[in-house]
């Protein structure tokens, strides 16, 4: 009865890590370079040209786009070929899928670059200073805040150069993801 009981616990437990290492969300910056509609992926292309291939749900958000192109070809939910996007995405195995894919520019995510003169991740809130001088705070979202500025120490993240990317509803500006430099 008690090897029972113990597997039983473990299966729990190796079920809980399994669930709780899928939940991590990583994100990419780039244009999207190619919508395939019949296999649900999407090609982004970074900076660096480099491409992350991701799969697409039904799930997956998509902000910031015409939904009114849903019915199109070569569309997922107004996607297109050459935008601008941010992706959030898990990883399972070798396959990473889109829980998110925000459209930046007009009807998107706006963009802003300065630094980081307050930093807390436990109320999620930045305060960035611009190039112009001006400060500006933000609330980061659940994402963003699990991803960002994972590689720097907690506590060094002031006078890091940044851009964030954000929306901005009743007169608050929400932070959906961050590139340093």
């Amino acid at each position: 009865m008690r090897t029972i009981i113990r597997s039983a616990v473990l299966v729990c437990f190796a079920a809980t890590l399994a669930w709780a290492a899928e939940d991590v969300v990583s994100a990419v910056h780039g244009s999207i370079e190619k919508i395939d509609s019949g296999t649900k992926t999407v090609v982004v292309k970074t900076a660096d040209g480099t491409e992350h291939t991701l799969h697409l749900a039904d799930r997956t958000a998509v902000h910031g786009v015409d939904a009114s192109m849903d019915a199109g070809k070569d569309s997922w939910h107004g996607l297109k070929e050459g935008t601008e996007v941010v992706a959030h995405y898990t990883t399972k195995g070798t396959e990473d899928t889109a829980v998110e894919v925000d459209k930046i520019g007009e009807d998107g995510l706006k963009a802003s670059k300065g630094t980081i003169t307050d930093f807390d991740r436990g109320t999620k809130k930045i305060v960035v200073t611009g190039d112009d001088g001006v400060k500006s705070t933000y609330r980061i979202t659940d994402h963003a805040a699990k991803d960002a500025m994972k590689d720097v120490p907690a506590g060094a993240e002031k006078g890091t150069k940044v851009t964030v990317f954000y929306t901005e509803s009743a007169g608050k500006k929400v932070v959906h993801f961050f590139e340093k430099g």
